[in-house]
């Protein structure tokens, strides 16, 4: 990665034709799409639409580190904080919209299955799973990263920048894993829950948005003035844009989730109901029968010859 104050002037273009290698992400996302290919392949019959959500998800994972982001992540406020709501939100999301722990589950053995369920249902796992945990793992650390030395580690060290890169997709993980619960989950909530709790999330992350906005302080200035670039915006400018981002964008991806949410509801309300409608089409069926039955008996009295004659019999 070229040195901070090295780079050219930020242009639009970037995004697109400007390229460094983070190779941390590259050999990740190398090894997930493999893996999830190859458990594609052996499954059969994989929704086309879960693959395509989990490769994009990789995709942009690589080109929010790779592209033009990656190169001036540590130059301008604004491009990290449209790093951090894409590593922390939309990658995650689409991630997890692949289903890759039920793709996982379909393709072990036995005895794999029976591990990962043993897992999956252990104090650990429904710890971080429980609603308020997941949440606070999702809405604290852009909080802790922006007001504590750790966002110029991020800035400084090569270390902290690649956890930046990877930390920030795993937390985000582990709050959409339970929230949506396409994959095995170590216990059900309700789906309504989510939804209350996304407002939530939006509520906390306008509230950092204005504390970047409005707060009156300038994150790492000291960092961001020794890199004395001569173009772009002010220091203030780049972390008014850089706020705003952080809050229109958190809402715009966070659109997405709402949305297969609520689909969610939807579809698992129709099965409820089909379930339910099954369940009192059988209990109607079994009354009738046992009606029919009770209505096919003929009455003793009615076989006995020394009493049909007074009966009709």
């Amino acid at each position: 990665m070229p040195h901070p104050a090295a780079v050219a002037p930020w242009h639009w273009s970037a995004l697109a034709d400007t390229w460094t290698l983070e190779p941390a992400v590259a050999a990740l996302t190398v090894l997930l799409a493999g893996g999830y290919l190859v458990g594609v392949r052996r499954r059969g019959g994989w929704p086309w639409y879960r693959t395509a959500a989990f490769l994009g998800g990789l995709a942009v994972w690589v080109w929010t580190t790779g592209s033009g982001l990656g190169v001036y992540e540590r130059v301008l406020f604004a491009d990290r904080a449209v790093q951090l709501v894409l590593l922390l939100m939309l990658v995650p999301l689409l991630l997890a919209l692949g289903a890759p722990v039920s793709l996982l589950a379909d393709t072990l053995p036995a005895a794999g299955r029976e591990r990962l369920r043993a897992a999956l249902g252990g104090r650990t796992s429904r710890v971080l799973m429980f609603p308020l945990v997941s949440t606070v793992l999702l809405v604290v650390p852009p909080w802790l990263l922006y007001f504590t030395p750790l966002y110029r580690e991020t800035l400084t060290s090569t270390a902290g920048n690649i956890g930046f890169h990877l930390l920030l997709v795993l937390l985000g993980l582990l709050y959409f894993w339970p929230r949506l619960q396409l994959d095995p989950v170590a216990h059900e909530y309700p789906l309504l829950l989510s939804v209350v709790i996304t407002f939530v999330e939006v509520v906390f992350d306008a509230a950092l948005a204005l504390v970047l906005l409005y707060g009156g302080h300038l994150v790492a200035e000291p960092y961001y003035a020794s890199l004395a670039r001569d173009w772009g915006p002010s220091l203030a400018r780049d972390q008014f844009v850089g706020g705003n981002a952080i809050w229109i964008l958190g809402d715009v991806v966070g659109l997405p989730f709402l949305v297969a949410l609520i689909r969610r509801l939807i579809v698992t309300g129709r099965a409820e109901t089909a379930a339910v409608d099954a369940a009192l089409d059988a209990a109607e069926q079994a009354r009738v029968s046992d009606d029919e039955a009770s209505d096919g008996e003929r009455p003793w009295w009615l076989d006995d010859p020394n009493l049909r004659h007074r009966y009709g019999g």
